[in-house]
């Protein structure tokens, strides 16, 4: 099948590498350009561009692909089917209507469940036991088109988001696939999704990663998995923000205390805090401007003592209700 593909991330780069593995023609690849990361801000290309070139497909990247100069472009490719899996961009209807068997989408959650761009870490964050992937066909209304199918994976119990988008990425891109050819055979199921739920993905701002002490373990652990590695898990010390990038749940030592109150120390497990049901050990930290530390390299250097509160809040810079 002639085929548009449109991805930007990590996520996105098993599909594309799957779809070509199964021998589709892959006439066009878009992409968005290339962008500044790291502390540096060292501008790189897009992983699916990367990923593009090493497979020697045609890329071509755009700041946004509603114009009228992008949708003649692509109706000369003339692609039967649009694929676009975390592209990044919303499409126009225009767009939407160009390939002649129609847009369909790979997305991250188990639909009407966690629409919206960061399903991953808010399936997480809120303790689900469960996920998958969803393809679907693409409507004007952001994943909100008819569910082709669909594939349910249990999450790990110290599963990150960093780590549950991998596997995910590699599920989605079989049901692609899947997906792919019943659409070129003629016998493509389509269902109605049901109304929408409570559990909207909204995008994740840098400071929903600020850690809430008063929470019970679960709640602060999973907090930090689903925050893992963007936008990270942190909370305030001396001022400055100090991220936490490994964690265990657990009632540790038996002692109770104010939530934030450090507990304990044990080598090899790290700090004890307390949050709002017991405690949680904080394993690896990572203070601003610093590489991430162990916890007990951190208690040396930074010297928090125990029954000290010194984990701060900035009231002015609270997370986001979810």
């Amino acid at each position: 099948m002639r085929i548009v593909f449109m991805g930007t991330p990590d996520f996105a780069v098993p599909s594309l590498r799957s779809l070509h593995a199964r021998g589709h023609e892959l006439a066009l690849v878009v992409t968005q350009p290339d962008r500044g990361a790291g502390r540096g801000r060292r501008v790189s290309p897009p992983p699916v561009k990367v990923a593009a070139a090493e497979l020697g497909l045609p890329v071509e990247q755009y700041e946004t692909v509603n114009t009228d100069e992008f949708a003649e472009r692509l109706r000369a490719v003339a692609p039967d089917l649009l694929v676009v899996v975390a592209f990044g961009q919303i499409l126009s209807e225009e767009i939407l209507d160009a390939p002649s068997k129609g847009a369909i989408n790979v997305h991250a959650s188990l639909l009407p469940a966690y629409r919206g761009v960061a399903p991953i870490n808010w399936a997480i964050v809120r303790g689900e036991a469960e996920t998958g992937v969803t393809t679907m066909y693409m409507a004007k209304k952001v994943d909100a088109g008819e569910i082709i199918l669909t594939r349910r994976t249990r999450i790990g119990e110290r599963e990150t988001a960093g780590e549950l988008s991998s596997r995910l990425s590699e599920l989605g891109a079989g049901l692609l696939v899947e997906t792919v050819d019943l659409i070129g055979r003629g016998e493509v199921p389509r269902a109605v999704q049901g109304a929408p739920t409570t559990k909207y993905a909204r995008k994740l701002k840098k400071k929903d990663g600020e850690i809430d002490w008063a929470k019970s373990s679960r709640e602060v652990f999973d907090h930090i998995r689903g925050m893992t590695p963007w936008p990270g898990a942190f909370t305030w010390y001396r001022g400055k923000s100090l991220a936490v990038t490994r964690a265990e749940p657990g009632e540790g030592s038996g002692r109770r205390g104010e939530p934030g109150e450090v507990l304990s120390f044990e080598d090899g497990r790290g700090m004890e805090v307390a949050v709002g049901d017991g405690s949680i050990w904080l394993s690896e930290l990572k203070p601003e401007g610093k590489r991430a530390m162990a916890a007990a390299a951190f208690v040396r250097g930074y010297r928090p003592g125990v029954g000290t509160r010194p984990f701060e809040r900035r009231p002015t810079d609270e997370a986001t209700d979810r």
